[in-house]
């Protein structure tokens, strides 16, 4: 038995095609090393989200309950907040020198203790706790009134 290829013929369309030039690889992006900085801890009934930034408000890390593995009920627990807080801690650490930050901790949920508290397992100094929970004031829009 004769064996076929399927081999098309070369023609000059495919000979002559311009080499296309490959893009420079990009550059490692070097991590900035930040001693002082901020922690942010949003924390709600349903999740928990820790972000560490520098002073000027730039995100070194961030890390949430749901990102930890937690879902549903759970992610709103203070456990899956301590999780998350050490998650982040230890990534600003070790890649970016963290040593000290001022906390703001934003809503009621469980974990707006046990997140800071987390931070003493990492030995990393709290300056200030700031509590920046929104605050309601004049209410919400009445009723239209009512017609007879």
């Amino acid at each position: 038995m004769a064996e076929e290829t399927n081999v098309a013929p070369a023609t000059e369309a495919t000979t002559t095609e311009a080499v296309v030039a490959k893009p420079a690889t990009k550059r490692k992006k070097n991590k900035r090393a930040v001693a002082y900085g901020q922690l942010h801890v949003l924390a709600t009934f349903n999740n928990t989200i820790v972000t560490f930034t520098d002073q000027t408000g730039g995100v070194l890390t961030q890390a949430s309950a749901g990102g930890c593995g937690f879902r549903g009920s759970k992610k709103g627990t203070a456990y899956a907040a301590q999780i998350a807080a050490e998650k982040a801690g230890n990534l600003a650490k070790t890649q970016h020198g963290l040593s000290k930050v001022d906390v703001y901790v934003k809503g009621i949920g469980q974990g707006r203790d046990t997140a800071v508290r987390a931070l003493s397992n990492l030995d990393i100094a709290v300056e200030s706790i700031t509590d920046v929970t929104g605050i309601a004031h004049g209410g919400v829009r009445p009723r239209k009134a009512r017609r007879n």
